[in-house]
């Protein structure tokens, strides 16, 4: 199985896949809406509009697994993120990250290990997982990372295929 096999719904409940971006680059975020680094998303939006063209796409993954800091329905996730941070990139279904309940999705990518060669559960919200054109994970970045930093920039810019 890769990861283009795992099923997923987008935001609106529809069925999905990570097929869908064969041949593109995707950073795969969980966010939430009412947390200390919910203003990642200005940054991550900028990293849609900077790359989009060359290759590239922000996925964001919901998830209420952190202090309960994504509480909202899907329409008000939606209407949160386009109103509040101009969010145009897709997003999935609310997500278990962690845990018993961990989507398959993140089975696969809590295996990667960050650049301190850690692997496991994520942390906390906006942690970042880079997958290559081809659907492989390729790297994984916590949740500090801010999507405007020279590191973040440089790893999206050696998965572009454009």
């Amino acid at each position: 199985m890769t990861l283009y096999d795992i099923p997923l719904r987008t935001l609106s409940g529809e069925p999905a896949s990570l097929a869908e971006y064969r041949g593109r680059a995707v950073l795969l975020v969980n966010v939430a809406s009412q947390c200390g680094l919910t203003p990642q998303y200005a940054g991550l939006e900028r990293l849609q509009k900077a790359y989009a063209d060359r290759g590239f796409t922000v996925l964001g993954v919901p998830c209420n697994q952190f202090a309960g800091q994504e509480p909202g329905s899907a329409e008000e996730i939606q209407t949160f993120c386009s109103t509040t941070y101009g969010v145009t990139f897709p997003l999935l279904e609310k997500t278990e990250v962690n845990g018993e309940g961990r989507h398959p999705l993140y089975a696969e990518l809590t295996a990667l290990a960050d650049a301190d060669g850690e692997a496991g559960d994520v942390q906390w919200n906006f942690e970042k997982f880079l997958i290559s054109p081809t659907g492989e994970p390729v790297a994984r970045l916590r949740p500090g990372t801010d999507p405007d930093s020279a590191e973040l920039a440089a790893a999206i810019e050696a998965q572009l295929p454009v």
